[in-house]
């Protein structure tokens, strides 16, 4: 498991290129045949995934000082691959392709794997700290609560997918979902906000082979920007705006963790401000 710090933004103002995409950026997640965890002291998230077909089991690393991954813990699911499982305490879950599943507090065993050998199981995951148990719930993509939202002239015409929240389903503190951008558009969440109530990470998928997206950062006066290719994510810390622009349309998964659970929860920025 690898550790990532928090960092104030007075001092983000003086990183260069390396050192923000060290700190922010989150690559290889997909390795096949392994589970990748970061950890975050960003509101202690942790940001998983493995691309697998034989059977993965989750296990707690040290540094969470729990004897099993979930002793404290909760987590939100979504397969970007091919049809896959996940075992929870001996239960099986099927997920198709976008399909979510969410984990409760308390469950032990969870095992990862790949249903068709020819297209493998991708599974990315959002795990946060949690004080009650939730009961685990499968999310179909056909069931998932979705939002048509924005225009071809603004170039953001996207739909948004709400699969962890409090008006679906339940959990803890974790928020997750998933945006999808329709051909020929590129922006998202410009204008731009901040939470100061919790944290976010963007995981970018999707891109064409050669596509990159420009994920933008920092405080509103003082931004900086990440390039960042398929399948990478991005930590953003309360303070910092999370937006970005592609050199194509793309789709993301956003998992939010903090104190306050409400989509709308936003500082909105002015556009007139952003330097």
């Amino acid at each position: 498991m690898e550790i990532r710090y928090s960092v104030h933004p007075d001092d983000f103002i003086n990183y260069d290129t390396e050192k923000i995409r060290k700190e922010f950026l989150v690559q290889n997640l997909f390795v096949p045949g392994k589970i990748n965890l970061v950890y975050s002291h960003n509101d202690r998230i942790i940001i998983g995934g493995l691309t697998t077909i034989e059977p993965l089991i989750l296990k707690a690393e040290k540094d969470i000082k729990a004897d099993y991954f979930l002793e404290r813990r909760e987590m939100g699911i979504i397969n970007l691959g091919g049809k896959g499982s996940v075992s929870i305490d001996g239960k099986k879950y099927f997920l198709e392709k976008l399909d979510g599943l969410y984990i409760g507090k308390g469950n032990r065993e969870i095992i990862f794997s790949g249903e068709d050998h020819q297209n493998p199981a991708k599974f990315y995951f959002n795990s946060a700290t949690a004080h009650n148990s939730y009961p685990v719930e499968k999310i179909a993509i056909n069931a998932v609560e979705s939002v048509h939202l924005g225009s071809i002239t603004e170039s953001n015409k996207r739909i948004i997918y709400k699969y962890i929240h409090p008006q679906g389903v339940k959990s803890c503190q974790l928020v997750m979902g998933m945006t999808i951008l329709e051909p020929g558009n590129v922006w998202n969440t410009m204008p731009c906000h901040t939470h100061e109530r919790r944290m976010e990470v963007y995981l970018y998928f999707n891109l064409a082979e050669d596509g990159v997206v420009f994920h933008f950062m920092g405080k509103p006066g003082e931004t900086r920007h990440i390039v960042v290719r398929n399948e990478e994510a991005v930590i953003s810390p309360s303070w910092s705006i999370h937006s970005g622009v592609g050199t194509g349309n793309y789709t993301f998964i956003w998992g939010m963790v903090g104190e306050n659970q409400a989509f709308g929860d936003m500082d909105n920025v002015k556009m007139e401000s952003l330097q």
